[in-house]
């Protein structure tokens, strides 16, 4: 059942250079500056988004994600979340209005994979950047990867049930697709609050709260052979791609930013509503759940975490 959560509203991401980090994923995926606050953190959306920012970069001595944030419909839907959560058990941290700048209050808490989510309902709107009157197919003056919208997150974590729990029962989110082991343990999992094929995701993990990647959208597959060649171009490093996913079916490839996070830009990808039944990939075609074509996992994408 929905509870009023919306779509995935933002990502705060820890970078070592700031400078680095602003040109990569302005210049190499395509985003927009829009802001900087006095906390010395960058705002930054892409083309196809109506609110402010999407992604939030902020330097530090350690790369990583601080929190994602989910938009939910409206200020009253913010409050019954607020104390549905406490009622599950969540600590509640609120985040007044304004320390995001030009973002309303915030609800932050504390899954039980490690990571720090938070709810929100207000945040200022710039529009898309082809408006919403008689619009054009795209603008102009698009750099790079032209990412169309950030869409969503991979997370590896402890407490996969526990998670999902929190996920399905308080905020409304439904189970798409997952990954069991033959003694039916749960190791990965991929969960949408609307129709597409995933706005979170989680892997089963020893250590908490580590960030596997944030991915971005692409329009065509032609758009992602097309960010393969700029990787290239710039000597950026890869992960893995252009190939294709098992799960979601989406065609994918992974790469690095400067600081070591891993950020995806994919396209396609399955649909969902709510009547679906969750799709089940058993364990031991994890690698070709992951990547299609090579139908097994490379050392980096199970290792590498920030």
């Amino acid at each position: 059942m929905k509870k009023g959560v919306m779509r995935p509203g933002h990502v705060q991401i820890r970078v070592l250079d700031l400078d680095e980090a602003v040109a990569h994923y302005t210049d190499l995926v395509g985003l927009t500056e829009v802001d900087r606050d006095d906390q010395g953190r960058v705002y930054l959306k892409a083309w196809t988004e109506v609110d402010k920012f999407s992604v939030v970069l902020r330097e530090d001595d350690t790369p990583g994600m601080d929190y994602m944030g989910f938009k939910c419909l409206d200020e009253a839907t913010l409050d019954t979340l607020r104390g549905a959560l406490i009622e599950y058990g969540c600590t509640i941290d609120d985040i007044p209005a304004g320390e995001l700048n030009d973002c309303g209050r915030r609800v932050r808490f504390t899954a039980p994979s490690g990571h720090n989510f938070e709810l929100f309902a207000t945040k200022k709107q710039l529009g898309t950047s082809v408006g919403n009157h008689n619009p054009e197919a795209w603008p102009r003056d698009l750099k790079g990867m032209k990412a169309q919208r950030f869409d969503h997150c991979l997370l590896y974590g402890v407490e996969l049930e526990k998670t999902l729990n929190l996920f399905r029962d308080v905020l409304g989110f439904d189970l798409v697709e997952q990954v069991m082991t033959p003694d039916g343990k749960r190791v990965a999992q991929f969960l949408t609050v609307s129709m597409k094929a995933h706005d979170i995701a989680f892997i089963d993990h020893p250590e908490p709260g580590k960030f596997h990647h944030a991915s971005f959208y692409l329009e065509t597959w032609d758009d992602v052979l097309r960010a393969g060649d700029l990787l290239s171009m710039t000597d950026t490093s890869i992960d893995i791609g252009p190939t294709r996913h098992g799960i979601t079916h989406g065609q994918t490839i992974y790469f690095f930013d400067p600081s070591g996070n891993r950020n995806e830009v994919f396209c396609g990808g399955d649909y969902f509503y709510p009547d679906h039944e969750p799709i089940t990939w058993d364990a031991e075609k994890l690698g070709k759940a992951i990547f299609y074509h090579d139908r097994e996992l490379n050392e980096r994408f199970l290792t590498v975490l920030t």
